[in-house]
């Protein structure tokens, strides 16, 4: 499945990076791999990267030497419920249930195996 990244009105992807601290790299993996329905393009212990649809998301053990923590993306989805079945199978436990914030926009947030929080949205 094709996820939609958002774009600007001129068609530039809103966010280009993101990157999630991670205690163990390879349950990581797992859930970010049934978020995104692609492989890593980049797999080394140090770093695990993904590119899906313009969008670059990586996975940095122990946060880094900067020691970050994980801001909150939500990606579109084309089946809300559906999507968060799979990451909850895949590992993940689900903090926010689906639910309408207005108008035809559905939005659920997970949690990962190292207390990262996910958000999915649909429209």
């Amino acid at each position: 499945m094709t996820q939609k990244i958002p774009t600007t009105t001129s068609g530039e992807i809103m966010i280009k990076t993101v990157l999630h601290p991670v205690s163990d790299l390879a349950k990581a993996k797992d859930v970010y791999t049934a978020l995104l329905g692609v492989e890593p393009q980049v797999d080394e212990s140090y770093y695990v990267g993904y590119e899906a649809d313009g969008q670059h998301i990586g996975l940095v053990p122990g946060g880094g030497p900067q020691k970050m923590e994980s801001p909150v993306a939500y990606w579109e989805v084309d089946d809300i419920e559906a999507k968060v079945a799979e990451l909850v199978a895949a590992g993940a436990t689900v903090k926010e249930a689906a639910h309408s914030v207005g108008g035809t926009r559905v939005v659920a947030t997970v949690v990962d195996v190292d207390g990262n929080v996910l958000g999915v949205l649909q429209d």
